[in-house]
């Protein structure tokens, strides 16, 4: 089985993302981040292009996937997934994981949630889950309310007793108790392949790690690659895995 994990940027990147999701649709699973449906406007403040339905779009290129979409944002913006047709999905849904109350609108401190999906894949249940986490302007290390996010993905993994994969963007340092947070009883495969960088070169920052994907034990990962696609500011993450 193969799984893909990309921040898509909205669909900044037009059609070389079109290109790249057509190009792959052998993966069986695609998590998506920053995923636009149905929007009549952008809910980001900066200046740039979106693809204000990118999650259709995606979609058709895609007619042998069933896609999910999961809204952290007025049912118009959050994340998504794509999921093979020849994969039996049981059950799916989200979860809240940070909470804004006081949301203008507008920007990136919207209240996050995490997608999940249980697959049934060659005998066994596999729980699929996809996030994006908290930015709040500062940079990706810990604060009170990283850490209790954290928390809260941890006490839903914690209740699943299937095999376990959770990948996205997690705005988390690799040196940060956040996430060490999250590796509990994980195989965090950016730090056992040595990855050096999850961002390309559209992304100016110094910083250079934003997604990670996990593993429970008994998973066998067959390849875990950053792939050099660049459609975004995030690097895709493919994972190989039995």
């Amino acid at each position: 089985m193969k799984l893909i994990t990309l921040n898509i940027w909205g669909g900044h990147i037009r059609e070389p993302l079109h290109q790249f999701i057509s190009s792959r649709n052998e993966v069986d699973i695609f998590c998506l981040q920053e995923v636009y449906h149905h929007a009549k406007e952008m809910i980001s403040e900066e200046k740039r292009q979106v693809s204000l339905n990118i999650f259709s779009e995606l979609q058709e290129l895609l007619p042998n996937h069933l896609g999910y979409f999961r809204p952290a944002v007025n049912d118009i913006y959050g994340i998504g997934m794509f999921i093979h047709k020849k994969i039996p999905v049981m059950d799916e849904g989200s979860h809240l994981i940070h909470h804004n109350p006081v949301y203008s609108g507008k920007g990136p401190s919207h209240s996050r949630i995490l997608q999940w999906a249980q697959c049934g894949i060659d005998d066994d249940i596999y729980t699929i889950i996809n996030v994006h986490g908290l930015w709040n302007g500062m940079g990706k290390t810990d604060t009170d309310e990283r850490l209790a996010q954290s928390e809260r993905i941890r006490q839903f993994m914690d209740r699943i007793a299937s095999r376990k994969i959770l990948c996205g963007d997690f705005n988390l340092k690799p040196d940060t108790s956040s996430l060490k947070i999250l590796a509990q009883g994980m195989k965090n495969l950016v730090e056992e392949y040595q990855v050096t960088s999850t961002r390309t070169s559209l992304y100016p920052k110094l910083e250079r790690f934003a997604d990670y994907v996990f593993t429970s034990p008994e998973i066998k990962v067959n390849q875990f690659a950053v792939l050099k696609d660049e459609v975004s500011d995030h690097s895709p993450l493919l994972l190989d895995f039995d």
